[in-house]
């Protein structure tokens, strides 16, 4: 039994008639008549009294052309309801972003979005990718806001933008000297990076090409603070990959450096569970931060993407 079918039977009461009902459906009389028969074969009931001028259906007929339009009546509310829910903004929602990029994309969109939908409250969390990536599988999260690709069956992911790490060394460090830098002139033994747990770390570690972290500066650190790092930095104790959000105030800083491209980027997305049925609060989200973001995220087509899983 299918919709389809149940929709042939409702036309044929209406109409009481095989060539106007079929016309009515826009399918051929022939192909309406052998899904009403299949139908009839399936339930072992005669729907219809093809005796009958105009048709009629039978007593147990009546009932099933009754069933009929209740199930589809409650079809159409459904898909009302989904359409709705896909195109509405009322309501709370929960929405996770890690710490590398909180501090830095957050007040570049909030403001724009709340002023654009007063009616959409977002509850703001920062968490840690690999605590994203079980909140959206738990529905606890509605929305994550982290590096990609995840490569989770179960979530859906919405590209934003490429973002370039870029080298933060003290002023009058030999790295000062170059125009641009290039992975091989890292020194890991001079390099302050976040503690574990967080992709930025992984990222950087692979940017180095190495899997562990032993610096020779007297202290080990561990830092989940991008600007405790550059605060570091400042005061000549090492230097550290950021990401540029978080240096784009300072573009002409001599402690910044940008590498050669292709430049290591990370891909920052949007991720849902893919049951997450709200479709304009991701394009409005996506609409809103392409707007806030630097021009070369979105432009840059020479790049070297960072995995960090």
């Amino acid at each position: 039994m299918t919709l389809q079918q149940l929709e042939y039977v409702v036309a044929l009461d209406s109409h009481r008639n095989f060539v106007v009902a079929a016309n009515k459906c826009f399918v051929t009389q022939p192909t309406l008549t052998m899904q009403l028969k299949k139908l009839e074969d399936e339930i072992g009931v005669q729907i219809f009294d093809r005796n009958k001028k105009p048709l009629q259906p039978t007593l147990a007929g009546e009932r099933i052309v009754m069933k009929a339009r209740q199930i589809l009546q409650e079809v159409d509310q459904l898909k009302a309801f989904l359409s709705n829910e896909r195109e509405s903004l009322h309501g709370s929602f929960t929405i996770a972003i890690i710490p590398t990029l909180a501090p830095y994309l957050l007040p570049l969109f909030l403001p724009a979005f709340n002023q654009q939908n007063p009616d959409t409250y977002l509850q703001i969390f920062e968490q840690q990718s690999e605590e994203i990536i079980r909140g959206l599988k738990n529905n606890t999260i509605d929305l994550g806001i982290l590096v990609t690709p995840l490569k989770e069956k179960s979530i859906r992911e919405i590209e934003l933008f490429q973002e370039p790490f870029l080298l933060y060394h003290p002023i009058n460090h030999q790295l000062a000297q170059a125009e641009k830098v290039t992975p091989s002139m890292l020194n890991l033994s001079e390099m302050l990076i976040l503690d574990e747990g967080h992709c930025f770390r992984n990222q950087t570690l692979n940017i180095c090409n190495s899997e562990t972290n032993n610096n020779n500066l007297g202290f080990n650190y561990q830092s989940g603070s991008i600007e405790t790092l550059k605060n570091l930095v400042n005061k000549n104790l090492g230097y550290t990959l950021v990401p540029e959000l978080s240096v784009y105030a300072l573009q002409d800083n001599d402690q910044i450096k940008r590498f050669v491209s292709p430049e290591p980027v990370r891909e920052i997305s949007l991720a849902v569970h893919k049951s997450f049925t709200k479709e304009l609060l991701i394009e409005k989200l996506r609409q809103i931060i392409l707007t806030q973001i630097p021009e070369n995220f979105a432009k840059n087509n020479k790049y070297m993407k960072v995995m960090w899983r």
